[in-house]
């Protein structure tokens, strides 16, 4: 049940492996990439203990020792403390441009330490080992790395592809089922930006992916399934990624949602009162709303973005939002720092259905605080 995608960029291709059972095969997958049988891992509080003795000892069966730096868990680790203190790290470790980093966590810990590894030596490989739905499927490739800035989200970092990417299944039933569900609206996202048949078996087969109170056991149909999720999410981001790697076109697409979501993330202080996939749920069926009010869509779309959403229990409203928020015009002013601006003018991604995703900069400022007064006024 291991499925592989190709990311196929020149001189940077790799693999992102996906199924059960990928940490106890660690050590045999990176031993082909390794110069010596030595790497360094930095993960978080949260995942060491309950996944960093299997990762080490997948890779001590084939003769490969490590050492590990373990950072504070939370969006908060994205900051230049944070860099720093991998950075010197990995210079401490005497990391060469010939061994290996992995990353071994969710989005945060793939951004920074991608980001960290662009840096030593002016460039070391890394591994992602992704622990949740949402780094699987999103943030482990691609090759985006960064952190943080008081001024708005991921808007210091490089390009930097990763060498492997190992996406155990497995890993996946230690999520709680909010830190699955907001991985689950990246997942969503993909079928609504650019694939309508796969958001049909979201639809139909979404419910079967969620967590069991039981995960010791999971029935294979249940695995298929979220082998195919994953499979389905990395191939798309995959081909777009192969199209426009530094996200001068086709890329943007996988922002769907994205504006609003950073606006809204910087809102709650990347806190977690809104975990990004959240955010990515939310802004998504506002980007539906907006293509709808614009006339690009018809309002049947919106309502089976946020059907569909509040079927798999997820958030899809500003109301869902402990706590308070700006107002229409704060909200906006919050998406001029967002990356998606080109010469001062915001890009959004909006839909002409589902499944048929484009970039525009056209959008009036009044339709956006229409969107945003009428959801706020919901609260």
């Amino acid at each position: 049940m291991i499925e592989t995608v190709h990311v196929n960029l020149p001189g940077r291709a790799y693999d992102v492996v996906i199924g059960p059972g990928l940490l106890a095969q660690a050590g045999a997958r990176i031993t082909p990439f390794l110069r010596r049988p030595r790497v360094t891992i930095v993960t978080e509080e949260n995942v060491a203990p309950l996944h960093l003795a299997a990762l080490r000892q997948g890779l001590e069966e084939t003769g490969i020792t490590s050492e590990t730096l373990i950072l504070p868990a939370g969006e908060s680790t994205k900051s230049w403390p944070f860099l720093e203190q991998t950075v010197e790290w990995l210079l401490a470790q005497k990391v060469e441009r010939g061994d290996i980093v992995i990353a071994f966590g969710g989005g945060v810990i793939g951004d920074l330490v991608g980001f960290a590894a662009s840096t030593v030596r002016r460039g070391v490989r890394f591994v992602q080992i992704p622990t949740s739905l949402l780094a699987q499927v999103d943030s482990s490739v691609g090759g985006k790395t960064g952190i943080n800035s008081p001024s708005g989200k991921n808007l210091i970092g490089a390009f930097h592809q990763p060498t492997l990417v190992l996406a155990d299944i497995d890993l996946l039933s230690s999520l709680s089922e909010r830190d699955f569900l907001s991985g689950y609206g990246e997942v969503a996202k993909y079928g609504m930006l650019g694939d309508p048949d796969f958001f049909d078996w979201l639809e139909s087969d979404g419910p079967n992916l969620k967590p069991l109170a039981d995960e010791t056991a999971l029935p294979d149909d249940k695995i298929a399934a979220r082998v195919w999720a994953v499979t389905r999410s990395v191939q798309m981001k995959a081909d777009i990624v192969e199209r426009d790697e530094t996200e001068q076109g086709d890329r943007a697409l996988l922002n769907l949602g994205h504006t609003f979501c950073h606006a809204l993330e910087a809102a709650t202080g990347y806190s977690d009162r809104l975990l990004h996939g959240e955010g990515v749920a939310i802004g998504c069926a506002l980007a539906f709303e907006l293509s709808a009010r614009m006339g690009l869509c018809a309002q049947e779309e919106p309502s089976r973005v946020r059907a569909h959403l509040n079927a798999m229990g997820m958030k899809t409203d500003l109301s869902d939002i402990e706590g308070e928020l700006p107002d229409a015009h704060g909200l906006l002013a919050l998406m001029g720092q967002d990356k998606k601006v080109v010469d001062g003018q915001l890009r959004f991604i909006l839909a002409r259905g589902i499944g048929k995703a484009f970039v525009s900069a056209d959008v009036p400022a009044d339709k956006v605080l229409s969107v945003l007064n009428d959801a706020l006024a919901m609260r």
